[in-house]
């Protein structure tokens, strides 16, 4: 019996491997992993599990890997990965839902691309590497090099491309998650792959880094697009990034089905080093993921707090995870256009760690014909499509009203004023804004149904209650645009610690910050001018935002910009914290920060490499503290 069932999972996962790696993915990563563990404990050395990739017989271009590219070892379980992590400093990122890719460069340019394959060999995707945008054909640095990353299709371009190919009278692709294999392993057509993205994740070279985070500093001021990354030095950080790739799964632009974290101390690397199947210094943590076929009864229209309407398939009851789902999330109007979605479609459906189960494509095609509303549900203004989304542009639409409410609602954490009590003090005039909140009295929540007077009483101080909030809740609260709480911290952690502070950002400002690029800053910067008359009638019906008292602005660094990059005698955070009580602001990279602070005479850091070309002073730590005691 044990023979017999370790020659079926063999089958069994060579035959899906090979599915996967054509895009033709037939059972769900979960699922597969479930058949490699059952293996793994029946025969630990089976030759099977040492199959990275698959490697296709009728493959004719393959290049070798200096350097094989292993794959990742992987828990679902948040208690095996605090037992992995183990109190050492490790570095996340997002899993990106793509197919792996190696970049070799020499003399600084781009000579060879290549597929992972099946780790040891990949196939030459050079020509088609060529039309990536994301991946640079040369970069300054005139060394001999090799980048590895994950090209991926972004939700935007997933729905161009399909357009593309259908006017070329090409199959077209059923959803973001095997379009990447299959343009990469298309014959002809490549320009296609112009629609793709690349990100990368490691480099080998042979500069000397310290830590993980340092290459990924590096390929960044190389001007390679990078993950953004996050240091973990305790569990509370931990579950902040796990809930960020929740809310990433259920709303991103791409598509993640994970975290990977790595060690960030490249000492532990070396030690710990690599088995023929994946290095013992990486982990990949992926949510349990389950999926079904549902049919669609109705396709539903909501209208967003910033007039987007979103469409949701309303299906016939199907147990997903253990809970009994009547709704999906069909993303935006793009997806429903690009699938021609209706009433009567067999869909497949998944739920992995988002609280809404999400749209994978299309598995049976009812008879009819695709449509979508020309007017708003809400207002009946007549709807504007702009690309993959449909707008309402009535500023007075009443649902974009009531979602802007009820968002304040949920944020300035109001309590006991839920959707449908929200809805109702709207259709009696009781509320037509967020100051409104506010303007209310005792009596009137007694013209609600269902609602007494010690009811009534506790409604209205609730509301009372929240009028003084902190400036990183404030900010979430009324909807600036680009802006969670954590980017909003980000923002005042540098300097920008009141309400003033934050009205008056420029663009040139927000650049100055590190980790915001220029669209999301022209984006932000654009919706704090928007909220103008919202923050005046707020303060004026009596919210008090209070100022985060960071740094007092006053000391021997008032004034100063700080930047820090490498290894000091104190971690970080502290060394931040030293410089804010002294009156100094920490920064990013520009031609206004004053002071790079690092204990490193020469680096590979992008953040060292930039402020030299720039002309930044660079102190190191002992110069800090001179100038701190004056």
């Amino acid at each position: 019996m044990k023979i017999q069932r370790i020659q079926e999972l063999e089958k069994l996962i060579i035959h899906h491997k090979e599915r996967y790696y054509i895009g033709q993915a037939e059972i769900s990563d979960e699922e597969f992993d479930k058949l490699e563990d059952e293996l793994k404990k029946l025969d630990p050395q089976n030759p099977v599990l040492q199959i990275v990739g698959f490697k296709q017989s009728e493959q004719v271009n393959k290049v070798e890997h200096q350097k094989k590219m292993l794959s990742l070892d992987k828990t679902y379980d948040e208690k095996d990965l605090e037992k992995w992590i183990d109190k050492k400093e490790v570095l996340s990122i997002f899993k990106i839902d793509g197919s792996s890719c190696s970049l070799v460069y020499e003399n600084g340019h781009l000579v060879l691309a290549k597929t992972r394959g099946d780790g040891q060999f990949g196939e030459n995707i050079t020509k088609k590497a060529v039309f990536i945008p994301d991946i640079p054909k040369s970069v300054e640095k005139k060394k001999n090099f090799e980048v590895r990353g994950e090209v991926y299709c972004i939700e935007k371009n997933f729905f161009t491309l399909s357009k593309e190919m259908k006017e070329l009278n090409l199959e077209t692709p059923s959803s973001q998650r095997n379009i990447v294999a299959g343009l990469l392993g298309r014959k002809e057509n490549i320009q296609l792959s112009r629609h793709l993205s690349f990100q990368a994740f490691d480099i080998i070279t042979e500069e000397k880094f310290q830590n993980e985070h340092q290459k990924l500093d590096f390929l960044k001021g190389a001007g390679f697009k990078t993950p953004d990354y996050v240091i973990h030095k305790g569990t509370k950080e931990l579950k902040v990034k796990l809930q960020e790739a929740r809310d990433f799964m259920s709303s991103g632009d791409y598509l993640i089905d994970g975290l990977v974290f790595i060690y960030d101390d490249l000492k532990l690397h070396q030690e710990l080093g690599e088995t023929g199947h994946h290095p013992r210094y990486k982990l990949a943590f992926k949510f349990a993921g389950d999926t079904k076929i549902a049919k669609i009864n109705e396709i539903e229209w909501g209208v967003s707090r910033n007039g987007t309407l979103t469409p949701v398939a309303l299906i016939e009851p199907t147990e997903l995870s253990g809970a009994v789902i009547g709704r999906v999330t069909l993303h935006n109007f793009g997806m429903v256009q690009n699938f021609q979605l209706k009433a009567g479609d067999k869909i497949e459906i998944i739920r992995s760690g988002e609280v809404i189960p999400k749209f994978l494509g299309v598995v049976e095609k009812a008879i009819g014909n695709f449509s979508y509303p020309e007017t708003c549900p809400s207002c009946q203004s007549k709807l504007k499509v702009e690309d993959i989304w449909l707008f309402c542009e009535n500023e007075k639409c009443p649902s974009k009203i009531k979602e802007e409410i009820l968002n304040y609602i949920h944020k300035a954490n109001i309590e006991d004023v839920s959707d449908k009590r929200l809805e109702e003090m709207i259709s009696k005039g009781l509320v037509q804004d967020i100051p409104d909140l506010y303007r209310l009295k005792e009596e009137d929540f007694l013209k609600l149904e269902k609602v007494k007077e010690k009811l009534a009483a506790k409604m209205f101080e609730n509301i009372q209650k929240t009028k003084e909030q902190n400036l990183a809740q404030f900010i979430s609260a009324i909807g600036v645009e680009g802006v969670s709480v954590t980017k909003s911290e980000k923002i005042i952690a540098q300097g920008y610690n009141t309400l003033e502070k934050i009205q008056a950002l420029t663009v040139d400002k927000m650049l100055e910050i590190e980790g915001f690029a220029e669209k999301s800053s022209e984006m932000i910067v654009s919706s704090i001018k928007k909220k103008s008359k919202l923050i005046t009638e707020l303060l004026k019906v009596g919210v008090v935002v209070r100022a985060d008292e960071i740094s007092s602005g006053e000391g021997p660094l008032k004034g100063l910009k700080f930047c820090i990059t490498g290894e000091l005698s104190q971690p970080r955070p502290q060394i931040e914290k030293l410089i804010k009580l002294n009156g100094g602001v920490i920064a990013g990279v520009s031609k206004n920060l004053n002071y790079l602070v690092t204990n490193e005479s020469e680096s590979a850091s992008s953040k060292f490499i930039k402020a030299k070309s720039l002309g930044v002073s660079i102190i190191d730590e002992k110069q800090l503290l001179k100038m701190i005691e004056g």
